[in-house]
């Protein structure tokens, strides 16, 4: 297996005659030779890292390179934790569907919503009931006046195949005011409760 190559040069890595150094305080040391860098980084106990390689000189900064690569990845793992990953669940229907049934699944959808997840509703026809795409926008309809207070549509219904899909997200959040206060509650609607 290959390492993964090392994004910084350090010490004696970086192969140029002459650099511009920053100190560790962030001052500016100047133009050195490169064994002066690595001597000055060397006597403060901590390594010289390239950090800009395509200036004229090279810019390197005197540091601790096993903190700063810590930090690194840490910067990576808390960006990488905030992304919200939006997963697509499907909700299957039948043009002939159960009143009881239906409810079943316009929760299931609801729910969904509410975590924030992208729905693909869907209603599946088989055989000859591809001739009777009103009765499939009917319930299509219905789903989205049933979700009409937590979700909008993100795609109309329209056919693919043999199926007529259409796709719900969830409504935006009521947005807070600089001063704290919900914009839902001083239009007279009610913010959602906390569990």
């Amino acid at each position: 297996m290959r390492r993964k190559k090392e994004s910084n040069r350090i010490n004696w890595q970086i192969k140029v005659p002459v650099v511009r150094v920053i100190k560790e305080d962030g001052e500016q040391a100047g133009i050195l030779r490169i064994e002066e860098a690595i001597d000055l980084a060397q006597e403060a106990g901590l390594d010289l890292v390239e950090m800009s390689p395509n200036a004229d000189p090279p810019v390197c900064k005197v540091m601790n390179y096993g903190k700063y690569k810590f930090q690194q990845a840490k910067k990576a793992k808390d960006a990488k934790a905030k992304q919200k990953q939006i997963q697509v669940k499907e909700v299957k229907f039948k043009p002939r569907i159960d009143e009881h049934d239906f409810k079943f699944k316009c929760n299931h959808i609801r729910r969904f919503i509410k975590h924030g997840d992208k729905v693909r509703a869907f209603v599946h026809f088989r055989g000859r009931e591809v001739k009777h795409r009103e009765i499939g926008m009917g319930i299509l309809d219905r789903i989205i006046e049933e979700t009409q207070d937590i979700g909008v549509v993100e795609k109309r219904p329209g056919m693919e195949g043999n199926q007529l899909v259409m796709y719900l997200i969830a409504k935006e959040p009521p947005k807070a005011k600089p001063d704290g206060t919900d914009t839902a509650k001083n239009s007279g609607q009610e913010a959602p409760e906390k569990n």
